[in-house]
């Protein structure tokens, strides 16, 4: 007869699995993908390396988990800006982008680690199908904006395809080293600014973003 996990037995087996997550993505987000090796997530998480392999199949594996959450909360929480924060279309884009850009900054070296830092090529792939959910979520509000009238006639998808990439490389090089106090505060001026001349529209005055501690 196959055994047969208890409730409490999955219960434990998937705590442990989850600090085992949280503990790799902190790792991730201290020293990047290529030093984060099996063995210091282990001593991270506080267990044996046999462990780890008992959730996870390999190095890569686990990689893709912790890629996968932490993008997807990103995405998760710019499509409900985008989707559900004040305002129309257009303040709306203004301040999803000015979000993203904060909270990029206050967790400088996860944020690195999902948009730019080397990984093994199954994170990679990740990176793209997470770029284009990223895409999605701004073709969106442009589309709403478009058909509003609030944004001239353009191909959403491919306006959202160029914010993006812009908005990625634009943070690339603030996340590999401190910025901090008004040069931030001007970053993520001018980074809104640029992503609303892409889309065809000005900022009709200042937006504060929100910070990423309101979210």
């Amino acid at each position: 007869m196959a055994y047969r996990k208890t409730a409490a037995v999955q219960s434990r087996l998937d705590a442990a699995r989850e600090h085992l997550v949280e503990q790799a993505t902190s790792v991730v987000a201290e020293v990047g993908w290529a030093n984060a090796s099996v063995t210091a997530v282990a001593a991270a998480a506080g267990m044996s390396v046999g462990s780890v392999y008992q959730h996870f199949p390999s190095k890569g594996a686990l990689a893709v988990e912790v890629f996968r959450r932490a993008s997807g909360r990103e995405v998760e929480v710019l499509g409900d800006v985008l989707r559900e924060g004040s305002g129309g279309p257009v303040e709306r884009l203004a301040l999803g982008v000015g979000v993203f850009a904060r909270r990029a900054m206050e967790r400088r070296g996860l944020a690195h680690a999902l948009l730019a830092a080397p990984a093994e090529p199954a994170v990679g792939q990740e990176r793209l199908e997470f770029r284009r959910r990223y895409r999605d979520v701004f073709a969106e509000v442009i589309r709403e904006g478009v058909a509003a009238g609030h944004l001239p006639r353009q191909d959403p998808d491919v306006t959202a395809a160029a914010l993006t990439g812009a908005i990625g490389e634009v943070l690339v090089d603030p996340l590999s080293a401190p910025v901090a106090g008004d040069a931030a505060d001007d970053l993520v001026t001018e980074l809104v600014a640029m992503s609303l001349r892409c889309a065809g529209a000005t900022p009709a005055r200042p937006t504060t973003p929100t910070t990423p501690e309101d979210l």
